[in-house]
């Protein structure tokens, strides 16, 4: 019994230290870095202790608080759009009176996107909005809705737009899988008693899928929430990678980058990965919490 239960810590023992090695231990390092102004030049030792200094300049920094702005505004008003459109389509395939051929091939289609490299993504996207030369403006002038082409990228509103514009339309289609996975986990037996009472789509939608879906919308939401909060790739590919025009792409990750490797800021950085981790998770409980205090509401007026 004794040699097993040694062989057994030896056939963990890889998995444990590749853990250790490049998990635990860069976490508590930047964590090190984060109570330290460490530039980044020589060994650990060249960084200078400065206690929670970082984290005092964090909680005053403007341009890290227009950074979180930024990046609320641009994640939230993409996952409005992202979850309307995915629930929407969810709902049409699985409905069991239209009953929907080809599902396979949709979901193909729409998860196309989700698997195409973000470089690849951002070069094709700066190609179509192209002040000069770009396919939006061309076919918008040709139409008639436009009389001069616009710089979509250099105005404030349009560039958030576009960025929450192509997360849209590059995640939708794994949303659309996992709710319509999740509408097809539910029992018909509740639809079809609907329908005989002659519940109509609105009645069975709210009364009976949206209430069943919860779980999945919870995940859908946090997952959605830690990733675009991690936002970086697409504003630092679109633009000049400092966040323009006048800073609206700039997210809370593009301006760690910077802070590590343009300026040289490898403690105060670390403090920002910090301080992102600590608003991921306040905002995960938050959307956690809502959800279900209202659960529980609605099931103690019952």
């Amino acid at each position: 019994m004794g040699k097993n239960s040694n062989r057994a810590y030896l056939y963990i023992a890889p998995f444990v230290i590749v853990f250790l090695t490049f998990n635990i231990y860069p976490i508590l390092l930047t964590f090190y870095f984060s109570l330290t102004s460490y530039s980044g030049m020589g060994g650990i030792d060249n960084a200078t202790f400065v206690g929670v200094g970082n984290y005092l300049r964090l909680a005053q920094d403007k341009y890290f608080i227009e950074s979180l702005l930024n990046t609320l505004i641009i994640w939230g008003s993409g996952f409005i759009f992202q979850i309307a459109i995915a629930l929407g389509l969810a709902l049409i395939f699985s409905d069991i009176q239209l009953k929907m051929k080809g599902i396979g091939f949709f979901r193909t289609l729409f998860y196309l996107p989700n698997i195409i490299t973000v470089a690849s993504v951002a070069l094709l996207f700066s190609l179509v909005l192209d002040w000069n030369y770009g396919a939006l403006n061309q076919m918008l002038l040709d139409i008639g809705i436009l009389k001069q082409p616009i710089n979509w990228l250099s105005n404030t509103t349009y560039a958030r737009g576009a960025v929450a514009s192509i997360n849209t339309w590059m995640w939708f289609g794994q949303t659309f899988i996992i709710l319509l996975a999740g509408i097809a986990g539910i029992s018909t037996d509740y639809l079809e008693a609907a329908l005989i009472d002659g519940a109509n789509w609105w009645q069975r939608f709210r009364y009976i899928t949206l209430p069943q879906l919860k779980p999945i919308m919870l995940y859908v939401m946090i997952t959605s929430l830690i990733g675009g909060l991690q936002m970086f790739d697409l504003p630092m590919l679109l633009t000049d990678g400092m966040g323009a025009p006048r800073g609206s792409l700039n997210t809370m990750v593009l301006y760690l980058y910077n802070q590590a490797f343009k300026y040289n800021n490898f403690g105060y950085a670390s403090a920002i990965a910090y301080g992102l981790f600590l608003i991921t998770a306040i905002f995960s409980v938050i959307i956690f919490r809502t959800m279900y205090s209202n659960t529980n509401k609605k099931g103690a007026l019952k």
